[in-house]
């Protein structure tokens, strides 16, 4: 055969009976062609895709051909490439259509060779039935029938190319055949590494390190001694050269100073979260401008070109036969995701250099957050427990309690509720005071410079791990246009390119003859032919782009507060209508118990509509802010958090706002009470008060919505998940599962099992949410830091033990601080404030007691507090149809009390507002007044004390500093030396020869046409000397992905 004849079907030669060409129906003409998405075509069915366009070191063949895999593999051997040398750094899925026979498919082209004899073939082996076909003939695969799946196999075809132009190395491989799964499997060497880690200055550690001091005399004591105590509660992590006393100077890379750096392999220098962190990098900004006009990997996956990319855990969590063996992921399985160890502290520096910095300081900033509820819940349970002491000597609750006040109260409700003594609400008074007494004013101050202390103290953690983790100084990157822009930008191009070419036909319609319109039409086509060479920079979205989103944005947002809003008040109606009903009841028990049926219920149903409408708001947050047309990640990020936090905000505290400031606020008084729907009336607080009514509320949703969303959720989901996963997959391939037991399936098949990483919004919502209950309404709750610590407890060992064990590994991103919600944090702190100073002077009875100790009390005690809080009712006043129908009150009533400052029935001015209550609403708003302003001083104060920079780590930072400068200038000093002498050696040996005058004429190889220099005064620039033999330009290797 001759030369020219073997290039036709180059895989028969092999002995290969059927051949993939990958290519769409329009272009099967084309299987030839040259260029990036010819030569990735010829490669397609080769296991590695060489960036030096070598040959493939492993063959293999691609979507629908069998692929042989290596099953049984070593463990350790699962996360590099076949060769089992090079690492894989970063996956690629995509999903392939299996297609039928060709015997059974009509719509498939193939293209059939009669063998003459001259060369074996041996039929395919993919079935009994398939084993059947005549030798001789060649089946050559044309590609699928559908435009689509070509379409997106040409684009990864060009991408794929174009990852090999950057220099990545790629191997294929589909061993997930039950679901027609292709993985690509990503490498970055060395030449790579290096050129983007410079790119990204990325700062590693210099061989220069210094000791670090520690503290003497007493400090120093009692440092040591705090570590000693502390000791039990450090994890079992191995010390990184940053954790001890020796720090490394950290210095940006740069491959003109790699004798700075303490390269022992080249293979190890970076971290797999750096690598696939470079990886990452190339991914989202190579682009596909000749298939379609995208950039980037997240580009792609949202088209559907691929399927999901990620970086491969460092291997199984578990199945390490000793400490030493284990692997960073099994060290974060056993020190951190179990709950046995929830006494120790996380181990953060792990955390970072596993998941990256923007997952380890969420998990710092838990950690600080938990440990801060802890003196907070200590103080609430002294204050619980106060209450507890306090209340067998509590006046105003053994008043209430007392049978020989004989305090008759108005009916609770017209016709159907009778008179009642107020010694039958004994039990609540008493409850009441557990929450409302003396020490919960100073628990509430305590609470709001509690809060001022938390955010001082995360600001501190937060620039100690700035610097430990040497981003101090780290420049914004340039983030990439997400999918959604992108393509909302290519529509505005294509409209204004037809409206330009449509304006232009019309004016070349009047002109046709002249030179002009050919010049016009000649500038069409070149326009036309560079459209998609428009860079995205020179185009943007405008306001006129973004109006409808935002129009729609916000008038959703007030929809939702609507509904919001409507729920609660579909709950006040409930709880008003089934008072009413318990009251007609003629059961005894059922009539005592309406106030705590109710109010139990009501709060449950509260729950359940909360829980339901966190959900739908999550989603309807997300749409909205598709709407607006985000330009990158982290304005989309920061518009869906707000959208998402005031919802879900206004959603869990709005029945709290009720009960604490509108019940029982606009209920009316006997005779004149507010009526809704003409027949209920609106409901009123309980004879002890609003306050534990608020509790209650805020206990219960609080409870229940960390026990069930944040915990059951949590767990329960991705369980009920992955088991339909599992039986669907077994459904899928029953033979091929049942193969595969026993057998060690590669890392990035079981990664690719595992849930997508969905980001950290959820995980910061909830806990913004409950700072919220924590800190605004603590007034009425004291015990809620101590439910947040034992719900935060368990929260971080379920969240470690998710990211470790049932979510894929997410991609490192770089972050220097937790972003808006510390603005969010920040905001609710000063808004605790309002609320508290509220809770306290008109929600309890801090304010009235305090008033009538000091003003109204004969005796200057609490004796007869009860009485000059009810108000007197004439009976006979009562609106026809609102006295009892049958009354069982054991004598004749002619006054009623109720709970009210009003003048009595035979005060000229009767049922009017008497001057104690102006007195008493005096006194509550001065109290807000100086509460406030009290508060905000103190944690100004507060914040002006404590420096937000630690004083060891701003030494730290000077020094290092000085210590880089040191090690430079001596640097150059030492090579401007050698230099020196080097010329010296030159002019001496050229003095030698003073007969050949011409030789010392004449310049040295190298110098071009100046003399030999002279030193110069300054010292001349770092790189001018120290600059490696650099890359060929030309080595496919080094070349860069256009950004």
């Amino acid at each position: 055969m001759s030369e020219s004849e073997a290039p036709l079907f180059p895989e028969i030669w092999r002995g290969a009976v059927t051949v993939e060409v990958t290519t769409a129906l329009s272009e099967s003409s084309s299987i030839d062609s040259e260029g990036p998405r010819g030569s990735a075509r010829e490669n397609s069915g080769t296991g590695l895709l060489s960036p030096r366009g070598g040959e493939p070191e492993k063959e293999e063949e691609e979507e629908g051909v069998e692929t042989v895999v290596n099953n049984f593999m070593d463990p350790e051997q699962r996360l590099y490439f076949a060769d089992g040398k090079r690492k894989v750094d970063y996956v690629l899925v995509y999903h392939c259509h299996r297609r039928p026979s060709a015997r059974d498919s009509p719509d498939q082209h193939r293209l059939s060779v009669i063998s003459n004899g001259s060369f074996p073939l041996r039929a395919a082996q993919k079935g009994p039935e398939e084993g059947k076909a005549e030798r001789g003939e060649v089946s050559v695969d044309l590609g699928p029938a559908d435009p689509a799946e070509g379409e997106k196999r040409m684009i990864r075809e060009e991408f794929e190319a174009n990852l090999k132009e950057a220099g990545l190395e790629m191997e294929h491989g589909s061993e997930h055949k039950a679901h027609g799964h292709t993985f690509v499997r990503i490498h970055a060497p060395w030449q790579v590494l290096s050129r983007e880690a410079e790119f990204l200055k990325i700062k590693v550690a210099t061989k220069k390190s210094y000791e670090l001091k520690g503290e003497k005399g007493f400090a120093g004591t009692m440092n040591l001694v705090w570590q000693k105590l502390n000791q039990p509660f450090q994890p079992n992590v191995p010390q990184t050269q940053d954790q001890g006393r020796t720090k490394f100077l950290s210095h940006c890379f740069s491959r003109d100073k790699m004798h700075l750096y303490n390269i022992k392999s080249k293979d190890t220098f970076f971290d797999n979260t750096t690598r696939s962190r470079i990886v990452y990098e190339i991914l989202r900004r190579t682009a596909c401008t000749r298939t379609c006009q995208t950039m980037g990997i997240t580009t792609l996956i949202a088209k559907g070109v691929y399927e999901s990319a990620f970086p491969l855990h460092d291997g199984d969590f578990k199945g390490a036969e000793s400490a030493e063996e284990r692997n960073d992921r099994q060290i974060l399985h056993d020190e951190w995701a179990r709950y046995g160890v929830f006494y120790k502290y996380q181990p953060v520096d792990l955390i970072r250099k596993y998941f990256g910095e923007k997952i380890g300081l969420y998990f710092a900033w838990l950690g600080v957050y938990t440990q801060l509820l802890i003196p907070a819940s200590l103080v609430g349970i002294i204050v619980f427990l106060y209450g507890c002491a306090t209340l067998d000597t509590n006046v105003p609750s053994l008043e209430m309690c007392d049978t020989m006040q004989n305090f008759t109260m108005c009916p609770l409700c017209d016709g159907a509720c009778d008179y009642w003594e107020l010694s039958t609400a004994c039990s609540t008074a008493r409850a009441s005071h557990l929450f409302d007494n003396p020490a919960t004013v100073f628990f509430a101050i305590f609470m709001s410079l509690w809060a001022a202390m938390f955010l001082e103290h995360w600001k501190r953690r937060q620039i100690s791990l700035n610097h430990s983790w040497d981003l101090t100084g780290m420049e914004e990157e340039e983030e990439h246009p997400r999918p959604k822009y992108e393509t909302i930008l290519l529509q505005k191009r294509q409209r204004k390119m037809r409206n330009q070419k449509k304006s232009k036909n019309e004016h070349g319609k009047s002109a046709v003859e002249s030179g002009e319109s050919r010049k016009d039409k000649w500038r069409q086509r070149l326009l036309s032919a560079m459209t998609t060479g428009i860079p995205p920079g020179q185009e943007k979205l405008t306001w006129r782009d973004r109006i409808p989103g935002y129009f729609i944005s916000i008038s959703s947002i007030l929809l939702m507060f609507g509904v919001t809003f409507s729920a609660v008040f579909s709950v006040i109606i409930y709880r008003i209508t089934v008072s009413a009903l318990m009251a007609m009841s003629t059961d005894g028990a059922t009539k005592a118990n309406i106030r705590v049926t109710v109010t139990a219920t009501a709060v449950i149903i509260n729950l359940v509509v909360i829980l339901i409408l966190d959900e739908i708001y999550g989603t309807v947050a997300v749409w909205l802010t598709e709407l607006e047309i985000p330009k990158t990640e982290t304005n989309f990020e920061e518009r869906l958090i707000l959208k998402a936090f005031l919802l879900k905000f206004m959603n869990a505290y709005a029945p709290i706002f009720y009960v604490a400031f509108f019940k029982g606020r606009f209920a009316g008084r006997p005779g004149g009470y507010v009526y809704v729907f003409n027949d209920y009336r609106m409901e009123e607080c309980a004879p002890g008060g609003c306050l534990i009514e608020l509790c209650i509320q805020l206990s219960i949703i609080m409870l229940g919505k960390q026990l069930i969303q944040n915990n059951i959720f949590e767990i329960g989901i991705p369980k009920l998940k992955k088991l339909y996963r599992t039986l669907k997959d077994k459904e899928q391939a029953p033979s091929e599962s049942e193969e595969q037991q026993g057998r060690v399936r590669p890392q990035w098949v079981l990664d690719y099992g595992l849930e997508p990483f969905n980001g950290l919004t959820p995980e910061y919502m909830e806990m913004i949410i409950q700072f919220g209950f924590v800190s605004l309404f603590v007034a009425s709750f004291p015990l809620a830091p101590l439910f947040a610590l034992l719900n935060n407890v368990i929260e971080i060992r379920l969240d470690a033990k998710k990211f470790v064990t049932e979510l894929r590994r997410p991609d490192a991103i770089r972050a220097k601080d937790i972003g808006i919600w510390y603005n969010i944090l920040s905001g609710m702190g000063k808004f605790s404030v309002i609320i508290n100073a509220f809770v306290i002077s008109f929600t309890s009875d801090f304010i009235p007691r305090l008033m009538y100790q000091y003003m109204y009390s004969d005796t200057g005690t609490m004796y007869g507090f009860i009485d000059h809080t009810l108000s007197y009712f004439n009976v006979s006043n009562l609106k026809p149809g609102t006295a009892p129908v049958v009354s069982n009150y054991p004598k004749e009533v002619t006054f009623c009390r109720y709970k009210d400052y009003r003048e009595p029935p035979w005060s000229p001015d009767a049922y009017q507002f008497s001057k104690h209550y102006w007195a008493i609403l005096a006194a509550r708003l001065g109290f807000v007044i100086l509460f406030q302003n009290l508060v905000m001083f103190m944690s100004v104060l507060v914040d002006w004390v404590i420096p937000d920079v630690p004083k060891n780590i701003s030494e730290q930072q000077k020094k290092e500093k000085a210590m880089l400068v040191d090690v430079f200038l001596r640097e150059e000093k030492e090579k401007l030396q050698l230099i020196q002498s080097l010329f010296s050696k030159d002019v001496s040996q050229a003095s030698s020869f003073p007969s050949n005058k011409r030789s010392l004429q004449q310049p040295p190889l190298g110098h071009g046409d100046h003399c030999f220099p002279r030193p110069r005064g300054r010292a001349a620039s770092f790189s001018q000397f120290s600059r490696q033999e650099s890359v060929s330009p030309w080595h496919e290797t080094t070349r860069h992905t256009a950004v």
